[in-house]
């Protein structure tokens, strides 16, 4: 059948995938001019379900924004058009589900695999000095679009093709080629074309098997395609049986096609398993713990050492191994979690970042509601600090930031989590604290603040620091909202100020509970 034929055959198939009507009058609205950011707040806005998914999304590590986004017309003023119209489309595409009636093809892992890809893409771009961000993510997530089209319109088809595949009899565009007539990035680029989708979207999906192909001159579709093609060899790190191989292609490749440093490499190599995990959770996918790629590559020496050996030497060889296997584990272990550091505590002020704040507070939160104990949060300003930097200049800013922690931090308990929260404004979660527990912490961290001297060589600087309070019962309140508990100590901090600074002041709601 020639590729016109299939082509005309899928576009009219009852099993082709259609687009949710949000996402699809997205995609209309934005190709044409004039469209306003209001256009598409309005838009998105009118599905509930989706609006709330991507102001979880919008506020989790994902994009670790330091302030709090709470509506739609924010999200799109933050992250801008294509950002939204990206999350939109990632959400709509991992609703679909099974229904072909391929009995190879899995849904699940292929969604699985398409997410892995998805933040394998946008970490890679995310190492390229200038580049454009904002829809990698959704580039990575359908790259492979057309392998999901032809399970479900070609199923019976697409069966044999996946039966050689998975012997090994060539590779996959050569084999769908052979069986079906045209690949699954020809069929995937004309069906999201037929969808509207724009070249940024397009070209990826067409050229992710070999980005050299791109003879066009825009520079962001061309490192877009270099970021997909280079997320499916670091996807087949995880994946395939030869996954040394695909190490070495992906180091290569990174280098030559985007001009990665190895630091970059290692960097995305050491985290990709973390990264996918918490993809996972934030766009509601089950996976599995996702394996580092350090331990896949551990077990594929060790398989590949056991080759060729008989009885007496394999035991002896994987006595060695497991034992070998142990201390690797451990030293993992150990630099997983030094990564893991890096990747929570504030560079400046060696405290933990926005990004753990929040995760710590849900974790913090659910321990509360669990053992039904109260919980309370101080969040904290420097006074007048932008006046304290014009005067002594940024760098002693800086060193008065970090002292500043310090002091906080000698008056902390060992399970009080402080925070940086931007800027000049720090947070500390106080776990199992009531608001008059807590008031005294914050009078006392207020007191040692203003006694404080930071003295930086022949150089002595005092600060104060204003405090807002809030505290609560989450077991006791219905549909308890992390988002409101925050606000609230952020409208304690602004009555602190208001009441003129270098004080605690105590969010007092005109009704006994707030509305969750």
């Amino acid at each position: 059948m020639k590729p016109e034929n299939i082509l005309t055959t899928v576009l009219s198939s009852s099993e082709l995938p259609t687009l949710p009507t949000v996402a699809s009058s997205l995609i209309s609205l934005t190709s044409q001019e004039g469209t306003t950011l209001s256009d598409i707040a309005d838009l998105v806005s009118k599905d509930i379900a989706l609006s709330a998914k991507i102001l979880k999304v919008s506020n989790s590590a994902f994009y670790s924004f330091p302030q709090q986004i709470s509506s739609i017309n924010q999200a799109v003023s933050i992250l801008g058009i294509n950002a939204v119209r990206s999350l939109v489309l990632s959400f709509s595409f991992l609703s679909i589900k099974g229904g072909g009636k391929s009995d190879r093809f899995d849904f699940q892992k292929f969604w699985e695999r398409s997410l892995a890809s998805a933040v394998a893409a946008k970490m890679i771009l995310d190492k390229v000095k200038g580049a454009d961000t904002e829809e990698i993510f959704v580039s990575g997530l359908l790259q492979n679009l057309g392998e999901l089209i032809f399970a479900k319109t070609f199923s019976d088809e697409y069966e044999k093709a996946l039966s050689q595949i998975a012997e090994e009899q060539g590779t996959v565009v050569e084999i769908e080629k052979k069986i079906l007539g045209v690949d699954h990035c020809f069929i995937g680029y004309e069906v999201a074309k037929s969808w509207g989708f724009p070249d940024v979207l397009l070209i990826p999906i067409l050229f992710h098997h070999d980005p050299l192909q791109y003879t066009g001159q825009n520079l962001k579709i061309k490192t877009t395609t270099s970021a997909v093609y280079l997320s499916d060899i670091l996807i087949n790190i995880l994946t395939s049986r030869t996954p040394e191989e695909y190490h070495k292609q992906f180091h290569k490749e990174a280098k030559k096609l985007l001009g990665l440093s190895s630091a970059d490499i290692n960097s995305i190599l050491s985290n990709l398993h973390h990264q996918v995990d918490q993809a996972a959770a934030y766009f509601g996918l089950h996976i599995e713990g996702t394996k580092s790629i350090q331990e896949i590559l551990q077990e594929a020496n060790i398989k590949l050492g056991l080759l060729n050996l008989n009885y007496d030497q394999i035991n002896q060889q994987l006595v060695q191994a497991k034992i070998k296997l142990e201390n690797l584990t451990q030293e993992l272990q150990e630099k997983n979690k030094i990564l893991d550091n890096l990747a929570n505590i504030d560079g400046l002020t060696e405290v933990y970042n926005h990004r753990y704040f929040q995760n710590n507070l849900d974790q913090e939160v659910n321990r509360s509601i669990r053992h039904q104990t109260a919980i309370s949060l101080l969040l904290i300003d420097i006074d007048y600090f932008k006046k304290f930097n014009d005067t002594y200049g940024h760098q002693a800013g800086d060193f008065v930031l970090k002292k500043f922690c310090a002091t906080l931090q000698e008056n902390l308990r060992k399970y009080d989590t402080l925070a940086r929260y931007g800027g000049e404004e720090f947070v500390i979660i106080l776990p199992e604290t009531s608001e008059g527990e807590a008031l005294l912490v914050g009078e006392k961290l207020c007191a040692a603040i203003e006694n404080a001297s930071f003295v930086d060589l022949n150089n002595e600087y005092h600060v104060t620091a204003s405090f807002g309070l809030t505290s609560a019962y989450p077991a006791t309140i219905d549909n308890f909202n992390k988002n409101n508990f925050i606000n609230q100590a952020d409208l304690a901090l602004y009555d602190a100020k208001k009441e003129g600074r270098n004080r605690v002041s105590v969010y007092a709601p005109k009704k006994k509970w707030f509305d969750f």
